[in-house]
C-alpha cells in the first residue's frame, strides 16, 4: 500500500499555510497565519512542523514557542504521530513556553550576560516575598499612607517589564490608585533588582528580560539565531512587547519565522499583551510578510457564525475574514430580553434544565460573563436548585474574603454567641488581633452577650473611633426597629474604610458587595437571607475551579477570559448590556472598547449548537442616595446595534418561580442538643 500524504487531510487553506514560504525563492519572507475561531489552527501548525521535518529539517533546528507546556507537549506528540515510522526518534527538543525556552538559552549563554550558571528561578510567591522584604527594609511598609501590598507591587513590576513602557505610563493605565507612589516604587524595584543579583536569582519576568538583552547584542543574537532554521509561534495575538522584540532579534529579516494567531481573539491586554503585535506584523519586515487566512470553521453552526461575523465586522481595525461553517442547519442565536437580573437568572436556569432533559449534559453547557461578580446571583440560584457547577476565573462568590467579612457581622448580630463570626468581625478593626478578639468574646459572654458591654472593653489606640463605631453598628443591627434591608447598608458604611485598608484593588471588590446587597433585598428577613447564603455544602465551596466531588455531571460557569480556547454545545452570555459588555471600567480609550468587542466575539464563538445572549432591561446600580431607586434601565450592548438584530431570534422572558418564605412555627419541642451530645457519651 502506498503511504498516504498527511497533507491530504487538510483543507486548501490549511494546506497552503503548511507549504507557504518554504520554496527556496520565498524563504526570506516571514509567514502570518490568521486562524479564525474553530478553524483548525493547532492542526495546521502541527502539520507545518511535521512537513518541515519530512523535508529534511532536523527537529533540533525547530523552535516552537507556545503559552503552555501542555500545548507544546501536545503539538510535539501530534507531529510525531503524523510522521509515523519516518519520524526522527529525537523529538522537538526546543518546543516549549517562552519562559522555559528562555531559561534554557540563558544557561547556555550565561557568560555573555555575566550570569552565574547556577542561578535559580523564583516562583511568583517567592518573588512577592522577596519584594516584600525589600519593601520593609527601605521603610515603605511604615509609610503614613497605605502603600501598595506586595502582590500589587509585583504586578506593577511585571507590567512595566513586559510592556517595555515607563513606570509612570503603566501606573496611569493599569494602576491609577498607585500613581502617587511612582518614585517610591522606582526605589523599591531598584532594591528588588539588586537583591536578586546578590542572591544570583531571577524571577519569572527576568527570564524574558535577560533573553531580550541577549538578543539586543548583535554578536550574541547571531549565535542564538544560528541554533534554529525555523521559529514558529502559537497564539501570537497574546504576546507582549518584550516577546515580540525577542522574536525580531531571532529573525531580523523574518526568514524562517511563522506566527499563528487571531487578532479577533486578542483579549489579554490586562496581562500586558498587545494586539498591535499581530496587526503590525506584515509591516515590520523588509520584504513584508506572507498572509494566509483560515476561515473554515469546524465548531459552530452557520447562524451562530453569521452573528459573530457581524459583531466583529464592525471593528475599527482587523484582518478581514468571515467564518464559514462545515456544518449545515442550526437555529439563529437567541437575544433574550428580561425585566431585570433576577429574571435573567430564572431564564438561564430554566433553559439549562430544558437542555438537560433534551439530552445535553450539564458539562456541555456553559454560562459566560464579563466579570466574576456577574455570576453571583446565578451561583446562589444554582445552589438553591441543587444544580452542580464549577467556576473558572476567580473565587466562588461566597468564598471571597470581603463577602465573608460582611456576612460575619450579620451572623454575629443574628446570633451573639457565634464566636467564629465575632472573631472575624473584631479582627477587621485596626489593632485587634486574634488574642485580643478572643478576650473581647470572653468579655461579651461574661456580660450575657449584651453588645453595649463592648464599649467598656479596653482596646489599643489604633482601634480608636473604629471600635466605638463598631459597637454602634452591632447595637443598630440588634435593634428591632431597624428594617432588614438596611442592615447591609449599615455594615457597608462601617466596613468600606476597612476594605480600602485591608485589600488592594478594593474598588473592584465593592461590585461583589453591591451584588450582595441587591440579592439581600429579595429576602424578607435577615434570618432567611443568612440561611440561604449558608446552604451550600462545604465540599462544594472550594476556592479555585474544580469538579464537584459528588457529581459526575456539572455546569460550567466561566469568565470570558477563562473560556478562550474552549467550546460547548450550549452557551449563555450574561449581561449583554453597556456597562458590562463593554465594561464601564474598560471604556477609557478606543483601544479598550475594541478589546471589549473582541471579548463578545470570543464568547459567541465558544458555542457549537445553541447560543443565548441575555439583556436585562434593569440593573442594580450602586452609589445612589439611601432609599433612592437603585435600579436603572440599561441599553443593549453597543456591539449589537439594530442593524445586527436580524441575525438573532428575539425573545422576551417574564416568568419567575415564586420564592417560598414561610415563617417559623413553634410546637413545644424537645432537646435535640442533648441527644446529639449523648452520641459521644461512653
Amino acid at each position: 500500500m502506498p503511504e498516504l500524504d498527511p497533507l491530504d487531510e487538510l483543507n486548501c487553506r490549511q494546506r497552503a499555510a503548511v507549504l507557504e514560504c518554504l520554496a527556496p525563492v520565498e524563504q526570506g519572507r516571514p509567514l502570518l497565519i490568521i486562524a479564525g475561531a474553530g478553524s483548525g489552527k493547532t492542526k495546521t501548525l502541527v502539520h507545518r512542523v511535521a512537513h518541515l521535518i519530512r523535508q529534511g529539517t532536523h527537529p533540533h533546528r525547530i523552535l516552537l514557542l507556545t503559552f503552555t507546556r501542555r500545548a507544546a507537549g501536545e503539538m510535539s506528540r501530534r507531529a510525531r504521530s503524523i510522521l509515523g515510522r519516518s519520524a526522527d526518534r529525537q523529538s522537538l527538543s526546543w518546543a516549549g513556553t517562552f519562559h522555559s525556552v528562555a531559561n534554557r538559552l540563558l544557561r547556555l549563554h550565561f557568560d555573555e550576560l555575566r550570569l552565574d550558571p547556577a542561578f535559580t528561578v523564583l516562583d511568583r510567591a517567592d518573588s512577592a516575598d522577596l519584594l516584600d522584604a525589600v519593601r520593609y527594609a527601605i521603610g515603605l511598609s511604615r509609610a503614613k499612607e497605605r502603600f501598595p501590598q506586595k502582590g500589587t507591587c509585583l504586578a506593577i513590576y511585571s507590567r512595566t517589564v513586559n510592556s517595555q513602557r515607563s513606570l509612570e505610563e503603566c501606573l496611569q493605565e493599569a494602576f491609577p490608585w498607585c500613581a502617587k507612589w511612582a518614585s517610591e516604587l522606582r526605589l523599591l524595584f531598584r532594591g528588588y533588582t539588586e537583591s536578586k543579583q546578590e542572591r544570583h536569582v531571577l524571577d519569572y519576568d527576568d527570564l524574558l528580560l535577560y533573553w531580550y538583552y541577549l538578543m539586543s547584542e548583535p554578536a550574541a543574537a547571531a549565535r542564538v539565531s544560528a541554533r534554529f532554521d525555523h521559529v514558529l509561534v502559537d497564539e501570537y495575538q497574546d504576546t507582549n512587547t518584550l516577546q515580540a522584540r525577542i522574536l525580531h532579534g531571532l529573525a531580523p529579516n523574518g526568514k524562517g519565522l511563522t506566527v499563528v494567531g487571531d487578532d479577533a481573539q486578542a483579549i489579554y491586554s490586562f496581562r500586558g499583551a498587545t494586539v498591535r503585535n499581530i496587526l503590525d506584523f506584515p509591516r515590520q519586515f523588509p520584504a513584508g510578510a506572507a498572509l494566509i487566512t483560515l476561515d473554515q470553521n469546524y465548531r459552530s453552526t452557520q447562524p451562530i457564525l453569521d452573528a459573530a461575523n457581524q459583531v466583529i465586522g464592525l471593528a475599527a481595525e482587523r484582518f478581514t475574514k468571515d467564518l464559514a461553517s462545515t456544518r449545515r442547519g442550526g437555529s439563529r442565536p437567541r437575544l433574550i430580553t428580561t425585566a431585570d437580573e433576577f429574571l435573567q437568572v430564572d431564564y438561564v436556569v430554566t433553559r439549562i434544565l430544558e437542555h438537560r432533559e433534551a439530552g445535553v449534559p450539564l458539562k456541555q453547557q456553559a454560562v459566560l460573563f464579563r466579570a466574576t461578580h456577574h455570576g453571583d446571583a446565578l451561583e446562589l440560584e444554582l445552589s438553591r436548585r441543587g444544580i452542580p457547577f464549577v467556576k473558572y476565573g476567580g473565587l466562588r462568590f461566597l468564598e471571597a474574603a470581603h463577602v465573608k467579612d460582611v456576612l460575619c457581622f450579620l451572623r454575629w448580630a443574628e446570633n451573639p454567641r457565634d464566636s467564629l463570626a465575632a472573631a472575624r468581625a473584631l479582627q477587621l478593626c485596626p489593632g485587634i488581633g486574634r488574642a485580643l478578639a478572643s478576650r473581647a468574646c470572653q468579655h461579651l459572654a461574661a456580660r450575657h452577650f449584651e453588645f453595649e458591654s463592648l464599649r467598656d472593653f479596653p482596646v489599643p489606640a489604633p482601634a480608636g473611633s473604629s471600635w466605638l463605631s463598631l459597637c454602634g453598628l452591632l447595637l443598630a443591627l440588634r435593634n428591632a426597629t431597624t428594617a432588614w434591608p438596611a442592615h447591609l447598608s449599615l455594615v457597608r458604611r462601617w466596613y468600606e474604610p476597612q476594605l480600602e485598608r485591608l485589600y488592594d484593588a478594593w474598588r473592584v471588590r465593592t461590585a461583589d458587595l453591591d451584588q450582595l446587597e441587591q440579592i439581600a433585598g429579595q429576602y424578607s428577613s435577615r434570618e432567611r437571607f443568612l440561611s440561604e447564603m449558608m446552604m451550600e455544602p462545604p465540599e462544594l465551596s472550594g476556592a479555585e475551579a474544580g469538579a464537584p466531588l459528588l457529581d459526575e455531571d456539572y455546569l460550567i460557569l466561566s469568565t470570558i477570559h477563562s473560556a478562550k480556547g474552549q467550546e460547548w454545545k450550549v452557551v449563555y452570555i450574561l449581561n449583554v448590556v453597556d456597562g458590562c459588555i463593554p465594561s464601564d471600567m474598560a471604556c477609557g480609550s478606543a483601544e479598550q472598547i475594541e478589546e471589549e468587542r473582541r471579548l463578545l466575539y470570543v464568547a459567541m464563538t465558544r458555542a457549537r449548537d445553541s447560543l443565548d445572549l441575555i439583556h436585562p432591561l434593569k440593573m442594580f446600580v450602586a452609589q445612589q442616595p439611601r432609599f433612592g431607586d437603585r435600579y436603572v434601565v440599561v441599553p443593549r450592548s453597543r456591539f449589537l446595534p439594530d442593524s445586527l438584530l436580524s441575525c438573532f431570534e428575539r425573545v422576551g422572558w417574564a416568568e419567575r418561580e415564586p420564592r417560598e418564605d414561610a415563617g417559623p412555627t413553634s410546637h413545644g419541642g424537645f432537646d435535640v442538643g442533648q441527644r446529639l451530645r449523648a452520641l459521644w457519651d461512653a
